[in-house]
């Protein structure tokens, strides 16, 4: 009989003991189509390919793995975490699995599909009124602060384990360990520049430290909103911007204290959100709008400091989280 698997079936076809070990080795893919006439390439990771459709799924798993390790997490314990929706998701399924229970704490200016998701997972999820003036489906500063008041709150009334993306060191560890040793790997160690767009800058801080630490020549960038500039010290005027999951102007971000980067980039929303679409259409990636966002900064590297070269940049979750959001409507906004 003849073999129609082919190869890529084969190395697949071993059995995994969880869905937790499907959460790493995901594909690099060559946006060519996209880069036609453009002076060098993109590289792009499909971490929306996880199993909860994004990169925090990595995160999720170390923190929990390492607070069983640790004995900060005991056997039935409940893990509380402050998400936007995709942190929230890899925690539900690692918890899930594991059995325990899950309480996610959600701003309600973020997409109905990621609370509906995790409700689906078995977690529980705290939908947090916005802050007076803010607009639904972008969150700000401000109404993550709420958000971070009611899961502390949360985690003291329930006893609870907090997961806390900002600041274990499960977070950059995750990418520092998986996601920078598969780019560097998959791409035969033929990357220029990274660029990452900065939530809880997790990835941004694991990637960095990992490729700087074989390679000093690689260069690696924030990804900011426009006007939400916060880690540049540039224009934070306008905080409401469609990027869900980072620009929030009130959070240091822990993760980067020591990591060297060679600038910040900033995309608009506009930007961003074409990007998207352009990666839907010619490429065949339905990915969600830090997405775009990173492939928009990846293109001024390009026409700038790297040019040339290659870049590596992360497709970090699914475009079926934002359905209920303009990024899909037919009409260009």
């Amino acid at each position: 009989m003849t073999d129609t698997a082919g190869d890529g079936f084969r190395a697949r076809a071993s059995v995994l003991p969880s869905v937790i070990e499907a959460m790493a080795a995901t594909p690099l893919v060559a946006l060519d189509r996209l880069m036609a006439g453009v002076d060098g390439r993109i590289l792009a990771k499909l971490d929306y390919l996880l199993p909860g459709f994004s990169k925090k799924d990595r995160a999720a798993r170390r923190i929990i793995e390492n607070a069983e390790h640790s004995g900060e997490l005991a056997p039935g314990q409940c893990v509380v975490e402050l998400t936007s929706g995709n942190m929230g998701t890899g925690l539900a399924i690692v918890c899930a699995v594991k059995g325990y229970p899950f309480v996610a704490v959600m701003s309600k200016g973020n997409s109905a599909e990621r609370a509906r998701m995790m409700r689906a997972l078995g977690a529980e999820v705290v939908l947090v009124d916005q802050a007076p003036g803010s607009r639904p489906g972008e969150v700000s500063g401000a109404d993550l602060d709420l958000v971070e008041a009611a899961a502390q709150r949360l985690t003291t009334g329930r006893g609870a384990f907090r997961a806390d993306q900002f600041l274990r060191s499960g977070n950059p560890e995750a990418h520092r360990d998986g996601t920078g040793p598969e780019i560097w790997m998959q791409s035969g160690g033929q990357i220029n520049a990274f660029c990452d767009f900065a939530g809880s800058a997790g990835t941004l801080a694991g990637c960095a430290q990992f490729f700087q630490s074989l390679d000093a020549a690689v260069r690696c960038y924030a990804v900011e909103p426009e006007g939400a500039e916060a880690l540049a010290g540039g224009n934070d005027s306008r905080p409401d911007h469609p990027i869900q999951g980072g620009g929030y102007l009130k959070r240091e971000l822990d993760h980067l204290r020591g990591v060297p980067l060679d600038g910040y980039l900033k995309v608009s929303g506009r930007e961003a959100r074409d990007m998207t679409r352009r990666l839907a259409r010619e490429e065949g990636i339905f990915a969600g709008f830090s997405a775009g966002a990173n492939v928009a900064a990846a293109l001024q590297l390009l026409d700038g400091p790297v040019k040339g070269g290659t870049v590596a940049v992360i497709i970090c979750d699914s475009g079926l989280k934002y359905l209920s959001t303009d990024l899909w409507m037919d009409e260009q906004s």
